[in-house]
């Protein structure tokens, strides 16, 4: 059957919805893989109504907040000071600019502030007030700026720290971007997001090749080590399997009647404070992935404590949260019948 739309689509949505609220109180509902078109207002729409998030957008987010916060760390430099500029307008971009906005506000910063240190650029270049006709997401992001045709005329004009991509569109970070970012950066980020790898913005190689080694990279997507006159570089790999089972199992565990913007804030500092020196030192700004359990415990537990700071949840705050959360963790043990 064609898929239905309007009117139709939402009543379903509604009714899967509030039946899950009659058959199952406790349980978290995870968007997955909506399009732009409705993810974000099924997002507004039921935030602060049931338990649910939406993992493109909030996920892809924290994801990234993590990334960022994790290169401040390496580079001795702070959020606030940065400049974004991202390669994609949709639910995964302008998620992560929102999530980077709230965190330069709780540092401080005032939301007019914080929002001026993200901009974007999309299919008819860079995204400003003037234009006619802006999606409603990102109405919150069109600054008052001359329009710049493409990611390269924006990259001059706006001179930023930090781009990233979230376009799905291969090799949009070319060697003349790559090469710009580092003319104007000693370390430039270079957060290359989108996958699979054939999606990628640019591969690793290229990002360390055309910025000498000095750029702090991460991507959506595997790559090999790179060797750059005989230092060789560890690729981390931004994916949201570092924050939903964390963030899940914290809401799970603690029963919290709603996910709040706090929650990812908090999932993203642990995320970045697992990164250890010597993965530093391999250009890695994601702690390895063989350690996610480990990582998943640590995010549930800042997670969970949250919803008892908030009042959000709906069980007894244990004496010992990590033993509380560590018993309810799944663990793949299975006898052997053979």
């Amino acid at each position: 059957q064609e898929r239905i739309r309007g009117e139709a689509y939402d009543e379903i949505i509604e009714e899967f919805v509030m039946a899950v609220q009659e058959v199952f109180p406790n349980a978290l509902i995870q968007f997955e893989d909506f399009g732009n078109q409705n993810a974000f207002r099924l997002l507004e729409n039921y935030r602060n109504r049931v338990c649910t998030f939406n993992d493109d957008i909030q996920g892809t987010a924290c994801m990234s907040l993590a990334g960022l916060s994790a290169a401040m760390r390496l580079s001795g430099r702070k959020l606030q000071d940065q400049t974004f500029l991202f390669l994609g307008a949709g639910e995964a971009g302008t998620g992560i600019g929102e999530l980077i906005v709230s965190a330069l506000v709780k540092n401080g910063m005032s939301l007019a502030s914080a929002r001026q240190r993200c901009w974007f650029v999309d299919s008819k270049g860079l995204v400003v007030q003037s234009r006619e006709g802006l999606a409603a997401h990102k109405k919150t992001f069109a600054h008052d700026h001359a329009p710049a045709p493409d990611f390269l005329s924006a990259i001059q004009a706006l001179k930023p720290t930090a781009i990233i991509g979230v376009s799905g569109q291969a090799g949009k970070f070319d060697k003349q971007v790559l090469e710009t970012m580092a003319e104007i950066n000693e370390q430039p980020i270079v957060f290359a997001l989108s996958n699979p790898t054939i999606k990628s913005e640019c591969t690793a190689s290229e990002a360390y090749t055309w910025t000498e080694g000095r750029c702090l990279f991460a991507s959506g997507s595997p790559f090999d080590p790179v060797t750059i006159d005989e230092k060789t570089f560890t690729p981390g790999q931004g994916n949201n399997a570092y924050i939903f089972p964390g963030v899940g199992l914290g809401v799970i565990a603690s029963q919290a009647k709603h996910v709040t913007e706090g929650m990812f804030l908090a999932a993203a500092e642990t995320l970045a404070k697992q990164v250890s020196q010597a993965d530093f030192e391999s250009g890695l700004l994601y702690p390895p992935l063989n350690t996610i359990r480990q990582i998943s415990l640590h995010i549930a537990v800042a997670v969970a404590e949250l919803a008892f700071e908030e009042g959000l949840a709906r069980v007894q705050r244990p004496e010992d949260i990590t033993a509380f959360i560590q018993s309810q963790m799944f663990e793949p043990h299975y006898p052997s019948y053979v």
